[in-house]
């Protein structure tokens, strides 16, 4: 792979956008140690090369245009989030479905899919549901469906529906999302420990800029990695509740590798799937660990633990208890449109995703003594299959 250069990106995101002002320079190390990582551990072919490039140079730009906005119109700094609710634990433990579920209140907010990839200019109330980013949104995931038709079983998206922080992180260069496409552990350690304050300040000051126009303020979010950074999360957003999804390790692992596994083949020349389910399982564990620590230190207030199995069992009944767990009510309005999503979305639409941990140099045994620690501290029920 040919050396990717961080100047020629600042310098292409600038052409693109003619903007020059970045806001601040925080995000350079960021920037540094991911094309370090790209250059040492991910072994790009050229797709993944002009993949990585293109990423970046976009993250880039949305970071001007956001900065640009802000500093014409200060009066975005006024805005007021309220809450937020923040959806976090191990990835494909329902967290997708359950974002959905809780997006369908229309007395709050969410981060779609086509405002997180393209955040300016931001969204008016008039246009939001006619914005002609939805449909570029639209061509573009069923152009990546067609290449990889396996991503349609795998994880749940529209161009409406809600999106991950990922993208706004991103533009701070401190963002899972390099990690979840890219072999790149060397930055995925770095990310892990590294200080997320500005990183989340610049996620805060986006929000505000996409709820200026386009109330309202309460907003109901999903990362799953947050668990990495709570305390720094909470520096920022000191009012969040938390809402934790748990499963099986046994069922959760096999699916990440299964669905990250799509990326390293497409854009990797030599593909490691035992050495993806080793990092992985470790990494994975680091994270709840961490969470867990927090917890037992600060206590539960605030935070409502939900199993997958809850989930898929009773829709509805998980989002009303979340709603009473944390002092509100759940509408008649925004409970019919909770069961109208669940009716229209049952389980497999797409088809079933089939996964198998030994493809990925793991065993369920393993994991589940691996994850003992977890799986005795929130009581999670083992699932067959796994």
């Amino acid at each position: 792979m040919a050396r990717i250069d961080g100047e020629e990106l600042i310098a292409a995101a600038r052409a693109a956008t003619g903007l020059s002002d970045f806001g601040g320079e925080t995000f350079r190390e960021g920037l540094a140690q991911l094309l370090g990582a790209l250059e040492r551990e991910a072994d790009l072919n050229a797709a993944g090369e002009a993949t990585a490039r293109h990423g970046i140079t976009g993250a880039l730009s949305n970071r001007l245009r956001v900065q640009d906005w802000l500093a014409r119109h200060p009066e975005i700094e006024r805005e007021e989030i309220e809450g937020p609710w923040l959806i976090v634990g191990l990835p494909r433990t329902g967290t997708t479905a359950l974002s959905f579920l809780l997006s369908q209140d229309p007395e709050v907010r969410y981060l779609r899919t086509w405002e997180a990839g393209a955040p300016c200019p931001p969204p008016e109330k008039a246009s939001e549901h006619s914005d002609p980013r939805i449909a570029a949104t639209a061509a573009g995931m069923e152009a990546a469906g067609s290449i990889y038709p396996e991503l349609r079983l795998m994880h749940e998206a529209t161009p409406t529906g809600p999106s991950e922080c990922e993208g706004l992180l991103s533009m701070e260069m401190k963002s899972q999302h390099f990690d979840g496409s890219f072999r790149v552990p060397g930055y995925a350690r770095w990310w892990a420990d590294c200080d997320m304050i500005p990183a989340f300040q610049w996620h805060r000051r986006t929000l505000k800029l996409l709820q200026w126009r386009c109330p309202p303020n309460r907003w109901r979010l999903k990362a799953p990695y947050h668990i990495f950074h709570l305390e720094e999360w909470l520096r920022v957003y000191p009012r969040t509740r938390f809402i934790m999804t748990h499963r099986d390790p046994a069922m959760v692992l096999p699916s990440v590798c299964s669905l990250i596994g799509v990326f390293q083949r497409a854009w990797c020349n030599s593909p490691d799937p035992a050495g993806l389910g080793r990092w992985l399982s470790e990494y994975w564990a680091e994270g709840l660990r961490r969470a867990i620590a927090w917890r037992d230190e600060h206590g539960d207030a605030g935070w409502v633990d939900v199993t997958h199995r809850e989930i898929v069992r009773d829709p509805l009944g998980t989002v009303g208890r979340i709603y009473q767990a944390f002092g509100e009510k759940l509408s008649p309005a925004a409970a019919a449109r909770v069961q109208a999503w669940v009716d229209e979305n049952p389980k497999d639409k797409h088809g079933r995703h089939l996964y198998r941990a030994e493809d990925f140099g793991l065993s369920a045994e393993g994991l589940r003594e691996q994850y003992r620690f977890y799986l005795d501290r929130f009581d999670i029920p083992i699932e067959r299959g796994g």
